[in-house]
C-alpha cells in the first residue's frame, strides 16, 4: 500500500476553511432569504406539462380506406 499523503494543518490551512464557511454560510442565507419570500409559490419549475386531467380521453378507430 501507499502510504497516505499529509494534509497541512497549519494557519494557512485554517485561513481557507474560515473562508469557506463564511462563503457557505452566506450562500445558505441568500438561499433561505428566498425560500421564505415564496412560500405560497409551487416550487416546481413545470406547470401545466399533462393539460387537465378532469377530460375523459376520446378513442377514435381510423377510417379504412
Amino acid at each position: 500500500m501507499a502510504p497516505e499523503p499529509s494534509q497541512p494543518t497549519g494557519p494557512e490551512e485554517d485561513d481557507v476553511r474560515r473562508k469557506y464557511r463564511e462563503v457557505l454560510d452566506r450562500k445558505r442565507q441568500q438561499q433561505a432569504k428566498g425560500n421564505a419570500s415564496d412560500e405560497g409559490k409551487d416550487p416546481s419549475k413545470i406547470h401545466g406539462a399533462h393539460g387537465p386531467a378532469s377530460t375523459r380521453r376520446s378513442f377514435r378507430r381510423k377510417s379504412g380506406g
